[in-house]
Formats: structure tokens, C-alpha cells, sequence
């Protein structure tokens, strides 16, 4: 039985780094001299209150979405892992070019499970996020309203914070609610990332240990415009991974 491309995403793990890439291609001043900000108001460095374009809102909405703040950070500002750059310093070296390239390839160690690695989005945003995600990244990463990472229930069971964090890290984004999937992997054997539910799945992966496995691992391929599933074993706890599995299980 083939071993499924998992993305579960972050996972992601540097799909925010990859907006930071469009970042520079849009030049400094392009939001505040051509963009009419109004809309959202997010809280200033001195915590006054101040306008937000609204595509720049919609960017900090799909950073979150996207789970880009799992591994880089809560607006970018890094702290998660020593592998996973700071957005605001790394948008400063790299190209359009670069970036564009990272968001479809993915970047990482893709040997080493323990690494995070940056899936490869090509096949999952559209461009119109990848603008958002740029406008965001250009824009400092503001505070956004609502536009948090979903709490996560930690005393009403493992089923309950499974599911939360199924949302949370992404993974709903490639697989789809319930594991359904139906996700369009283009290069793919099957044309679609596959399921976490069903006789297949639950054939191959038939333990706890292996679900939690492939979670850990990801199952890297780089080549776009393939779908390929993050490291999660450098970013998440036993306790979420634990969690996660005892969701999917869930699954129909």
C-alpha cells in the first residue's frame, strides 16, 4: 500500500515566509502612498488605535488560517523554533523570485524529521492569499482583530483538543473537515491529497504510533506543484500529537 502525501498544515511551516518574499517586490511605501487604508482598526506601537487596509487585514486572517503562526510566531515574531526565521528580518534578504519560489517548493532539511519544513503550497493558496500574505508581511504584521489562532480546549478531553488543533495547525486546509479530503494535488498518483478517513487510511495507518509517525515526519517531496506534508516533529508536543491522533480517530 502506498504511503500517503500528508500535508497537515503548517503546517506549515513557512508558508508566512513565504509572503515576506512578495514583501519586497512590492517596494517600501506601496500600501502607504497607493493603497486607501481604511477598515479595521488594529492597536498602534503605543497602543493607540489605527486604521488597517483591508487586504492587509485579510493577509493577517490567512497567516492564521494557514497556520503560519504555529511556526513563526503570533505576527511573525518568531520564538518558536531556532529553524524557523523571524518574518521580519528574513523579508529583508530574499527576492520576489525567491520567495515565490520558496512557497513552491517548500525549504527545510527534508531528511531530518526533527527539522521543520516548509510544505509546498503551490497547489493550496491561491494567489490572491499569497497578496494578501505580502500586504501583511509588508505592513510590519500588525495586531489584526479576530485574527488569532483558535484556542484550544486543554480540559474537555483529547477528542476536543484534537479537533481544535486540527484547525489550529492547518491541517484542515489539505485534508478537509472530518479528513474527507478532496484537495487538488496535481502530480500527485491520486490527482488529490489524500483522506485521513476512510478503509484505506484506516488500513494502512492502524495504530496510534503510526498516525502520530506520519504526523512527525511529513512526507516531503519539494517538487511542485506537489502537495508535500511539513515536519510537524520539530513544532509540536507529544501532548498535541497525542491529541490530533485521538481526533483523527474520530474520523469516519
Amino acid at each position: 500500500m502506498r504511503r500517503p502525501n500528508f500535508v497537515g498544515v503548517v503546517g506549515g511551516v513557512v508558508l508566512a515566509l513565504v509572503a515576506v518574499a512578495a514583501l519586497i517586490g512590492f517596494g517600501a511605501g506601496h500600501y502607504t502612498n497607493r493603497t486607501k487604508t481604511v477598515g479595521v482598526v488594529a492597536a498602534g506601537p503605543s497602543g493607540t488605535a489605527t486604521t488597517v487596509d483591508p487586504t492587509v487585514a485579510a493577509g493577517a486572517h490567512v497567516f492564521v488560517q494557514f497556520a503560519c503562526a504555529q511556526c513563526h510566531g503570533l505576527n511573525g515574531q518568531g520564538g518558536v523554533s531556532p529553524d524557523v526565521p523571524e518574518l521580519k528580518s528574513v523579508g529583508k534578504t530574499l527576492t520576489v523570485a525567491q520567495l515565490a519560489h520558496i512557497i513552491d517548493h517548500g525549504l527545510g532539511e527534508s531528511a531530518n524529521p526533527t527539522k521543520p519544513y516548509m510544505p509546498v503550497w503551490g497547489a493550496v493558496i491561491s494567489k490572491r492569499q499569497v497578496g494578501e500574505l505580502v500586504a501583511y508581511i509588508h505592513s510590519g504584521l500588525p495586531s489584526v482583530p479576530d485574527a488569532t489562532p483558535p484556542p484550544v480546549p486543554r480540559d474537555q478531553g483529547l477528542e476536543v483538543a484534537g479537533a481544535a488543533l486540527y484547525v489550529r495547525d492547518g491541517c484542515i486546509n489539505c485534508h478537509g473537515p472530518n479528513g474527507l479530503g478532496g484537495v487538488p494535488n496535481p502530480l500527485s498518483e491520486d490527482k488529490s491529497i489524500p483522506p485521513l478517513a476512510g478503509a484505506d487510511f484506516r488500513g494502512e495507518f492502524n495504530t496510534d504510533k503510526k498516525i502520530a509517525g506520519i504526523i512527525r515526519s511529513g512526507s516531503v517531496i519539494g517538487r511542485a506543484p506537489i502537495v508535500s506534508m511539513p515536519h510537524w516533529g520539530g513544532i509540536l508536543s507529544d501532548a498535541d500529537l497525542q491529541a490530533l491522533v485521538a481526533y483523527i480517530k474520530t474520523f469516519k
